[in-house]
């Protein structure tokens, strides 16, 4: 809330509807988690992660169509977004992990691709893209 009133009093439109997107999200996800005390900071991290993944899903379509002036604001909510999100790992980090993982489960081939994401998904959850994870996995054990 703080943010958003910042946002207001800054005049800043993008900052301030990417925050009332979050605002609307969160308050969405409690109404559907009747019964439960609110959302958990897993559930509240896969929220944000999945409205950053929409933004910038669009601004990547916008520039298909080469509309720049719409990619761009979506571009800038999804970094306002990011910016409540744990800082996100880099590729070699997430290799270096998945390595490891690899190792832990005795993971030899492709079969064994689900049980090594299972891991890598709780392990990296916040800190790295599930599609990423996915596309390092699969190199390693190809």
């Amino acid at each position: 809330m703080a943010e958003m009133k910042d946002a207001m009093r800054a005049k800043d439109s993008n900052k301030l509807e990417a925050l009332r997107a979050v605002k609307s999200a969160i308050l969405l996800a409690q109404t559907d988690a009747s019964g439960r005390d609110g959302l958990s900071e897993d559930e509240e991290l896969k929220l944000l992660q999945r409205l950053v993944k929409q933004r910038k899903e669009s601004a990547a379509i916008y520039k298909e169509q080469g509309r720049e002036d719409l990619a761009q604001p979506e571009l800038d909510q999804a970094a306002v977004i990011e910016g409540f999100l744990p800082e996100q790992m880099s590729e070699e980090e997430i290799e270096a992990e998945v390595e490891k993982i690899i190792t832990q489960t005795g993971a030899s081939g492709m079969q064994d691709m689900g049980k090594v994401m299972g891991v890598a998904s709780k392990e990296l959850a916040g800190r790295a893209d599930g599609k990423t994870i996915s596309t390092i996995v699969r190199k390693k054990l190809a």
